[in-house]
């Protein structure tokens, strides 16, 4: 499994990108592979706020139902509007493609408690 060293890592499989004030969320290869094909993702509504440490939205698969959370709090300005017509991109491709959402936040302090790409492969293999 090859994690990108460009955003950090939550230990529920969600991952944290950010640029500016916008942070982008998905989940990892590994909760990707964990939920085989997923088949619907249910995400926020743009222009909604959310809270650190809630849920997000929900990700269903053909083997089972996550939620997808968030440490930051914010003001979601953008999701994907890719998967809803292919949920799939977040199995083929979740570092990229299969990002869920975008949200502005004025506080990234939450960011210094998330592992970096080293740790989370670490935590990922205490797990298989």
């Amino acid at each position: 499994m090859s994690v990108p060293n460009d955003r950090k890592y939550a230990d529920s499989h969600e991952w944290f990108k950010l640029e500016g004030d916008v942070v982008t969320i998905g989940i990892t290869q590994f909760a990707a592979d964990e939920l085989t094909d997923i088949t619907y993702v249910d995400l926020p509504t743009v222009g909604g706020k959310v809270d650190a440490g809630k849920e997000l939205g929900e990700i269903e698969s053909v083997k089972a139902t996550s939620e997808l959370y968030t440490v930051v709090a914010g003001e979601v300005v953008e999701i994907n509007e890719e998967l809803g017509d292919a949920p799939e991109l977040v199995n083929d491709d979740p570092f990229s493609r299969g990002w869920m959402v975008k949200l502005k936040t004025s506080d990234v302090s939450p960011f210094d408690k998330l592992m970096d790409a080293a740790t989370y492969e670490k935590h990922c293999a205490t797990q298989t």
